[in-house]
């Protein structure tokens, strides 16, 4: 299973934090490859998304399901359908990184575990010779590169200004 696991410090206390990322249907602002977020559910466990993927020339929808909260360290998800999928937003204190000028630090962990042998080629209308490895192939750097961008904008938002975000890489899925 292929993994990309990596954090950075929020200059907010960690329940400011998590209320933030509890909000998924916002996450569509921070990634040049998704559509739209819609919510099926109240938002905690059981609630499921429909995320609307676009990327070169295929469009699809994921599901997701909140599995679990664990207030305000961890929000735990599952993909649903066609492809096996799960990961975690973990937020921990960090005051001992906070600025001078800040009251308070977070660390904020995103953790994605997925298995790109279990996509496919059914699940997508792929162009003419066009080869699923081959699309797995462009996918799996790209899942770290959204990541990293996704956590940058998070972290600006929070922080109500744009800063020089340190992204601290844990896990990086393989690129061949």
């Amino acid at each position: 299973m292929d993994s990309v696991e990596l954090s950075t410090v929020v200059y907010v206390p960690p329940e400011e934090a998590y209320d933030f990322l509890v909000d998924f249907r916002g996450y569509a602002d921070y990634s040049k490859h998704l559509g739209r977020v819609e919510r099926h559910g109240e938002g905690g466990p059981g609630t499921e998304y429909d995320i609307h993927l676009e990327w070169w020339k295929l469009n699809y929808v994921v599901r997701s399901e909140v599995t679990d909260f664990e207030p305000p360290e961890r929000i735990g998800w599952k993909i649903v359908k066609d492809l096996r999928a799960h990961g975690e937003w973990v937020v921990e204190p960090a005051p001992e990184e906070a600025p001078p000028d800040r009251e308070s630090a977070s660390r904020v962990r995103l953790v994605v575990k997925f298995d790109a042998d279990s996509a496919s080629s059914d699940m997508l209308d792929l162009p003419r010779l066009v080869s699923l490895d081959w699309v797995i192939g462009k996918v799996r750097p790209l899942v770290r590169k959204e990541a990293e961008r996704v956590v940058a904008r998070i972290v600006e938002d929070l922080e109500g200004e744009r800063r020089e975000v340190e992204l601290t890489l844990h896990e990086s899925p393989d690129t061949v």
